[in-house]
């Protein structure tokens, strides 16, 4: 975004250089990239001064040149040959002296010397307007008026003006900064800390605003308040379209724009001045004499003002007139209802667009233009009706307008400040100094945040809705520590830390140990955006998932694009859908992310490891048929994880937590779940066209990295004697799980038993009701010797002793 220099200084009294304008931005937030001198003519007509003819004669040796004395106010006179058939003696005129530049309309310079033409000396030139860049004009020498003061600079006498375009990179978030009243706050800020009182900004008065008569009012009528909060009109009438004033256009060209007629570049200019987009009508294009504020209907066609046709979509806000469409809201004009060299009625209107509406318009059109820069982050509300004032004067002032009717405002509900909890105490430890409590509420009076409750260190701010990113304490620390100046942070001379002797678990190694492991055993990593539709959570309500918890975005891209998400699970749905509808259908997909939660006024974010299987678990051939993935795969997977990081022992299993799986298991570790995983929902599926099954697993990532222990590896010989397997078939109680099975034999032999496995389990015939058959392998193994049949018998008499005694289990036969 460009600045003006001279521009901005009409709103705040400095006599700060561009260079130190540009540093203290820069400190302030508002990073300058660049400072370009501009001149309203190229070279600011340097070097030439106001002459006068003193003496015309004809060249000896040439009929259409003339021999001339010019009096340039200094003690000899300039003999100069001109060809301009209009020199007279007793001219005022323009001239450029040996040695001077001159940057002609063309974009040529010419450096004037002395030199001979036909055998006569000449010492310069009598200029032209093209030679000079005042002009196009060629037909003669640019001849001034009688009373010019002779030796005065050119510039003076054409009142060149010198400027400075100053390029700030722009940062999404500061809607506030999009015009130079805008950048003058920031400024005024900055200077009033310096100076230790507050620096006003002086916004151009509009107290003289008042209709001329309400002749001609318009109605206006606003359907769909919920795109469009609050709308402004106005009618002005006896409008003269023609070319801008010298000052206007110098304003424009400055920043950029090209100056078209007065109409068009008030709007501009009140656009940049305040950050207000304006969009003027022709008044007698617009039937019906009613403007309605509307949707259209879907695939309706509309000629913009780039002569092209565009089909709208059904959520595409539109300005209408009783019968058609006059514009897209806060985009782009219609080609049937702009200003044209015609124009003696004007419909001039300023509003605040919803900026999610714009932005999903403005982006499924293909449009970027400076009112939808601006729409898209949000304006101000409640500078609507002062742009228009402000435009409506100008328009009086430059194009004799008169104002025919009252401003229109629809604003049924209000926009009100923002209200943001702050605690000082907290802000000095988040800037990592103690700053003053009175510097920092003059700072926050310079930003216009004004402090309504105050309890010790505890306040209430009320911020304005010019500043739609303050809207937490973190912001409101930002906002005090570029004014306060980050270089005024001192860094300290000495760190405190306390040393540790344990080497620390490296999460990124850790990610990247499992991330190997599993590329390892076919999978492949995805990598999925944050951003996604609530629409999923309401269509597959759950009960961990929660459509009160979900984080809103406050400036979606669309309504496809609007909450974070709260689960990874349908990121890898769409990505398994995407694959499938491209004959891609075997999937392993692993993905490292966070999903985000919102419990009140609380935010909280989780890193989470997700797995995904879908399809069949090889291609398939003649002697080694595919099979389906199935839930065990998924387990196996999960386990080969959960070993490999040393975790598989610690873990047991319990009932499905999760409602989106048909069926599923929760892995613990001290009650609290680790991984969850399952067959999603036939239903869920359904719901991304997903073919097949698909197995999901979740793992809490952080839980499980906070699992992990730092220390050295221990290494063990492979042991020399052999291990014995013994089974037995358990006859159990239908409640009893094979986890509860498992930790018991442990705790009743911890030395000799390795491993215990579950192999088969059967309910149905010749078994009493309410009975299940577990068959469970238990392996022993003793690493210095090899056991014998008395110690095993003991061992196994011992586990089966104790299975009996707490599980009530009976051997079977």
């Amino acid at each position: 975004m460009r600045i003006s220099y001279n521009w901005l200084k009409q709103y705040i009294e400095t006599d700060l250089t561009p260079e130190e304008v540009a540093q203290r931005l820069t400190d302030s937030g508002l990073e300058v990239e660049a400072v370009e001198k501009v001149e309203s003519i190229p070279g600011s007509l340097e070097g030439l001064v106001v002459g006068e003819v003193v003496e015309k004669k004809k060249h000896p040796n040439a009929d259409r040149l003339s021999l001339t004395l010019v009096n340039t106010g200094e003690d000899q006179l300039l003999h100069i040959i001109c060809g301009a058939p209009n020199v007279e003696a007793g001219q005022k005129v323009v001239v450029a002296p040996v040695g001077t530049t001159l940057f002609t309309a063309g974009g040529e310079t010419i450096k004037l010397k002395k030199r001979k033409v036909r055998g006569e000396i000449s010492e310069g030139m009598i200029c032209a307007e093209d030679e000079i860049g005042l002009g196009t004009d060629h037909d003669g020498i640019l001849v001034l008026d009688a009373d010019a003061e002779i030796g005065k600079p050119a510039a003076d006498h054409f009142n060149i003006e010198i400027d400075y375009a100053i390029e700030i990179g722009l940062t999404p978030n500061r809607t506030d900064g999009m015009s130079h009243i805008g950048v003058a706050r920031d400024l005024a800020a900055v200077l009033s800390l310096e100076k230790n009182k507050k620096v006003p900004v002086n916004r151009p008065p509009v107290d003289d605003f008042r209709p001329d008569n309400t002749n001609h009012p318009i109605a206006v009528v606003v359907e769909n308040t919920e795109a469009c909060p609050r709308y402004c009109g106005l009618r002005l009438s006896d409008v003269q379209v023609g070319p801008s004033p010298e000052w206007l256009r110098n304003r424009l060209k400055t920043i950029g724009l090209t100056p078209i007629n007065n109409v068009v570049d008030i709007t501009n200019f009140v656009l940049h001045e305040t950050g207000q987009p304006l969009h003027a009508f022709d008044a007698a294009k617009i039937k019906g004499n009613k403007v309605v504020v509307r949707t259209m209907p879907g695939k309706t066609n509309f000629v913009t003002l780039d002569e092209k046709t565009r089909e709208l979509l059904e959520t595409d806000l539109m300005i209408c007139d009783a019968e058609d469409g006059m514009c897209i809201a806060g985009v782009f004009g219609g080609l049937g209802s702009g200003v044209s060299d015609g124009t003696t009625e004007i419909f001039l209107e300023s509003a605040y667009f919803n900026p999610v509406w714009v932005r999903k318009t403005a982006k499924h059109h293909g449009l970027n233009t400076d009112a939808s820069f601006r729409f898209e982050r949000g304006v101000d509300p409640e500078m609507t009706v002062y742009a228009m004032k402000r435009a409506a004067l100008l328009l009086k002032e430059l194009a004799g307008a008169e104002i025919t009717s009252e401003i229109v405002d629809i604003y049924p509900e209000k926009l009100e400040p923002f209200k943001v909890p702050f605690n000082k105490k907290r802000s000095d430890k988040l800037i990592g100094k103690d700053i003053d409590t009175a510097t920092v509420k003059f700072i926050l009076d310079t930003l216009d945040i004004r402090v309504i409750e105050e309890d010790g260190d505890r306040w209430l701010l009320e911020v304005p809705r010019y500043r739609a990113d303050v809207t937490r304490e973190a912001d409101v620390v930002e906002e005090i520590l570029r004014i306060y100046g980050f270089n005024k942070i001192e860094v300290p001379e000495k760190i405190h830390a306390s040393l540790s002797y344990s080497q620390p678990v490296d999460p990124d190694k850790i990610v990247q140990l499992v991330s190997g492991l599993l590329m390892s055993r076919g999978f492949n990593e995805m990598m999925a955006n944050s951003l996604t539709t609530d629409r999923y959570v309401k269509q597959n309500a759950a009960a961990e998932l929660d459509e009160n918890e979900l984080v809103q975005i406050v400036n979606p891209l669309s309504t496809d694009l609007n909450v974070m998400r709260q689960t990874m699970l349908f990121s890898g749905l769409e990505a398994i859908a995407y694959n499938q509808n491209r004959q891609q259908p075997d999937l392993k997909f692993f993905e490292f992310g966070k999903v985000y939660r919102r419990k009140g006024d609380e935010y909280f974010e989780n890193f989470r490891l997700a797995l995904y299987l879908s399809g069949k678990t090889r291609p398939n051939s003649w002697n080694n048929p595919a099979r389906d993935f199935t839930f065990f795969d998924l387990k196996g997977e999960v386990n080969a994880i959960l070993e490999k990081l040393g975790l598989l022992t610690r873990v047991k299993t319990s009932s499905p937590e999760w409602e989106v799986f048909e069926n599923g298991i929760s892995l613990t570790v001290s009650g609290r779940a680790l991984v969850h995983l399952g067959m999603v929902r036939q239903d869920i599926r359904d719901n991304f066209d997903i073919k097949g099954e698909v197995f999901y697993a979740d793992i809490d990532w952080e839980f499980l990295f906070s699992l992990l222990r730092p220390g050295n590896v221990t290494i063990k010989d492979i042991p020399k004697f052999p291990a014995v397997r013994r089974d037995l078939s358990l006859l159990l109680d239908r409640d009893v799980t094979f986890e509860q099975i498992r930790e018991l034999a442990f705790k009743s032999e911890r030395k000799l038993l390795k491993s215990v496995e579950l192999f088969d389990v059967y309910e149905g015939k010749n078994l009493e009701a309410g009975k299940k058959s577990y068959a469970v392998s238990f392996v022993l193994q003793d690493p210095s010797k090899t056991l014998n049949d008395k110690l095993i018998d003991k061992v196994m008499q011992k586990i089966r002793s104790a299975l009996e005694r707490e599980l009530g289990a009976q051997l079977r036969g």
